[in-house]
This record gives structure tokens, sequence and C-alpha cells, in this order.
């Protein structure tokens, strides 16, 4: 089911009510920067426990805990390279060994338009180990916990609605990694744990956005004046912060910023 929900939500407020997730445990995956970053901190400033994750970016990892840490939250960074089976054991062995388990996981983590990667790299990235990532974490899903995986318009709605050529492989590998995701499902009902995904439209301020700038100039700004506004990094998070912890329909998708072309596409 799917419903859209796009209410505009200034980046310097935090929709959650301080304390409203006392006692829950949460992985946001590449939140180093970014997207990932605030939605870590939202989730934080309403009493969750959460991982900062990264892959390489460790020095931003820790001063985005300090800072955490410092407005009397609960936050560990802990390192993995999601396409290494070896790099995401041990982020959930660190999890379990601090927490016993986790209540939520935002699957936020993607990339493919990096340069000097494998031709494969986005599909391996941005499907095979979202895959892999989530059945590492089955075991420690706790019933009542949620799922939440990121995702773009322009990837969600690529079978119908075709992008710009430089975003094509990053968008076919993360429409990919929705419906292998989505396969699972059945087994995420059956242990108590929602699945949702949250879809948004081209982002201001993301890596994503910067590199496709580069690429293809003119590219947002054509975006922006066929959307009427682009989210910015704070209101996305808030967006997908509010997904985490939201009561919705079982297979719900939550759309953020201009869908209306997407879907006429």
């Amino acid at each position: 089911m799917s419903i859209p929900t796009n209410p505009a939500r200034p980046d310097s407020l935090n929709p959650l009510e301080a304390g409203s997730l006392v006692g829950r445990r949460v992985l946001v995956t590449g939140s180093s920067r970014g997207i990932g970053a605030d939605t870590v901190r939202y989730l934080a400033e309403a009493g969750a426990r959460v991982v900062v994750n990264f892959r390489n970016k460790e020095a931003r990892a820790l001063k985005l805990v300090a800072t955490i840490e410092a407005g009397g939250g609960e936050a560990i960074a802990i390192g993995a390279d999601l396409t290494d089976a070896d790099s995401v054991a041990s982020l959930f062995g660190t999890i379990q060994e601090n927490w016993g388990g986790l209540d939520i996981l935002v699957m936020n983590a993607s990339g493919g338009m990096e340069s000097g990667m494998s031709e494969d790299y986005a599909m391996r990235l941005n499907r095979d180990a979202q895959v892999d990532l989530l059945e590492a974490a089955m075991h420690l899903l706790a019933p009542g916990g949620r799922v939440v995986f990121v995702t773009s318009h322009q990837a969600h709605f690529i079978a119908t609605t075709p992008t710009m050529p430089e975003y094509l492989q990053v968008a076919l590998s993360k429409r990919a990694g929705e419906d292998a995701l989505r396969a699972m499902i059945p087994r995420l009902e059956a242990a108590g744990v929602g699945f949702v995904v949250v879809s948004g439209d081209m982002i201001e301020g993301t890596i994503t956005a910067t590199l496709l700038e580069r690429a293809n100039p003119g590219a947002i700004g054509a975006r922006k004046d066929a959307a009427g506004r682009l989210y910015n990094v704070g209101e996305f998070a808030a967006e997908i912060a509010l997904a985490a912890v939201e009561p919705v329909p079982a297979d719900h998708t939550r759309y953020v910023g201009d869908v209306a072309g997407f879907v006429a596409g």
C-alpha cells in the first residue's frame, strides 16, 4: 500500500517528541554524514540508543557520537563496509555485545556514482549488500521493530518513468534492492517486524545531487523547477525518522516531495 505524505517541515525541527524512544535501539547505515547523520541525531534526541555507522569517515562518526553524548544521548560508532560479509558480521556482533538486539534498522547507505569502482558496484551495494544486511540483522530485530529502506523516486519508479542517464545504474540497482527486500516482508511479518520504504525526490545538499550536477550541469535546477521545490537534507531526514516510528499500514511507502510526475509517468 502506498500513501503519499509529503508535508514540508523546517530542517531545524526534530519531528519526534523528546523521550519518546527511550529504550529503543537503532542502527542507521551510512550515518556519519548527510541524511543519515541527521536521521540518527533526531532519533537520539528522542531518547533512542543509536549506532553511527560509517565506511571510511571515522572522524565524522566519532564527532557525531560526541555531540549526541554531550546532549545526554547514548551512541556508538561502528565502521563497516556493507559489501563485505565479515565486516557486516562484525557490525552486528558489536551491536549484540553492547545492546543485545535492535528495534529499528534504517537502511540509508547507498551509492554507485563514485569514481574508481567496478562496473557491478552499484548492484553489489544497493541490492546484494542490502539483502545481506537484512539477513544478518534478522536474529537481532525485536518483535515490534521496524526496517526502513531509503530510496529515491527516480529509483522507485524506474520501471515506468525514465531518469537521467547518469543516474540510471543507481536507479536500477536501488529498485532491484527494494524488490529483493520486499520479498523478505513475509519473514519480517512472521517475526513481528514492520517494513517501510521512504522514497524521496532529489534532495538538495546530498553527495548524489552534487555528483549529478557535476556530470549533468543544470540537472538539479531543472528537477527543482519541475517539482516546485526540493527537500533538503534535514527535511528528508525528518521524514525518515517519522517513518521509523509512526504507525503505518503493512508494506507502506512514504513519498517525500513531488510525486505526481512519476505516478503519471
